[in-house]
């Protein structure tokens, strides 16, 4: 008798899980994500998140040998008004794991930078703004259109394990470098915007997964996020060191 108490009660949780993103509305996650990063003109109620810092952990599985490969490292970022209807940004992801790496960028320029081969990969910042949706470099300084970017459905699974629950992204325009796009928005978020129809107190992403169209997988999970620091503009500048060469990256810029 016991054991039937217990699996009846192991199936009820499993069902109750499973549909636990079925009942908060699509859109409800969507406006949770997009509502704090969009441009002012556009008037949404709710705490803006200009700037953010955190740290990360991000794992990379390359599907044509069946490796994984681990990395960690924090990340600054800060939006910057392009216009009425978009928003760019600066950023800074250091990576401490697996090697030493950097990637900075003042919304102009993003340097490339690998201290092991004193080389650093210049691009411009114009042209991958151009791939926006098509590019995982962009992804981020698109939080507030992501509708505009992609076709916006429900993962499967449609949450992952602590409840929180999962967007699948499909860029509108053939990509190169993006299958799809998953993000892992914070229950805790989606809550409060049910609640109080505002967001960006509580940072919304949870993670990310990038899949590219050969089936390779990048993970990117947030943790210990700060908003709202206005971080210095130095932070996201970049001078090449003596004898590091300077490369030129071609037109189509630079993927994950």
């Amino acid at each position: 008798m016991l054991r039937l108490v217990l699996v009846a009660t192991a199936l009820l949780f499993f069902f109750g899980s499973a549909t636990a993103a079925e009942k908060i509305d699509l859109q409800e996650v969507l406006q949770t994500l997009e509502s704090p990063f969009r441009p002012l003109e556009q008037g949404i109620k709710g705490e803006r998140i200009n700037d953010f810092q955190a740290e990360f952990l991000q794992e990379s599985h390359i599907a044509a040998i069946d490796r994984t490969q681990h990395g960690s490292g924090t990340v600054s970022f800060k939006f910057i008004q392009q216009g009425k209807n978009a928003k760019g940004a600066m950023f800074r992801w250091e990576y401490l794991k697996p090697e030493a790496q950097e990637i900075v960028s003042d919304g102009r320029t993003m340097w490339f930078y690998l201290p092991e081969n004193k080389q650093v990969i210049k691009s411009d910042m114009s042209r991958l703004e151009q791939q926006q949706g098509e590019n995982p470099v962009t992804f981020l300084s698109g939080l507030g259109n992501l509708g505009r970017d992609f076709s916006v459905a429900w993962a499967v699974p449609d949450h992952d394990l602590d409840g929180n629950p999962i967007l699948s992204l499909q860029p509108r325009k053939k990509s190169q470098f993006i299958d799809r796009l998953e993000v892992v928005v914070a229950q805790g978020a989606v809550a409060d915007y049910v609640e109080r129809k505002k967001a960006g107190e509580l940072f919304p992403i949870v993670s990310t997964t990038v899949v590219d169209p050969n089936g390779n997988l990048t993970t990117i999970i947030f943790q210990k996020a700060i908003m709202n620091r206005e971080p210095d503009a130095e932070t996201f500048q970049f001078v090449p060191a003596e004898g590091v060469e300077v490369v030129h990256s071609s037109a189509q810029g630079v993927g994950y």
